[in-house]
């Protein structure tokens, strides 16, 4: 009978654990396809579809080639550069021990 509080509490924990990391990753995931939606959305011609994670440096790369004339904005820059610290982040843990059993049980790919 004194085990069924200690039951109750480790799963609890794990429980809010489990929650908190995935909420955690979602926002990661979220803030990417944020960031991603409003080059898109200031640069059509790039060819970006909307709610589709690509890779920061190939975003880069078709912002130079659409205008080859013209430098890439301070405000593009910024936005490539959170994109790639927020994949990193995000790659970095799910790669983390803990981290990595949840991420397989919820479904999360790395970017």
């Amino acid at each position: 009978m004194g085990f069924i509080p200690l039951f109750l509490t480790v799963s609890g924990a794990c429980l809010l654990f489990f929650l908190t990391v995935k909420n955690t990753m979602q926002r990661k995931l979220n803030m990417q396809r944020e960031l991603l939606s409003k080059i898109a959305l200031a640069h059509p011609e790039i060819g970006l579809i909307l709610g589709e994670i690509s890779d920061p440096d190939t975003v880069l790369e078709s912002l130079k080639k659409a205008n080859p004339d013209k430098k890439v904005s301070k405000k593009n820059l910024e936005a490539i550069r959170q994109l790639k610290i927020n994949k990193y982040q995000y790659n970095g843990l799910i790669k983390k021990a803990p981290y990595n059993w949840i991420a397989k049980i919820a479904g999360f790919q790395s970017i």
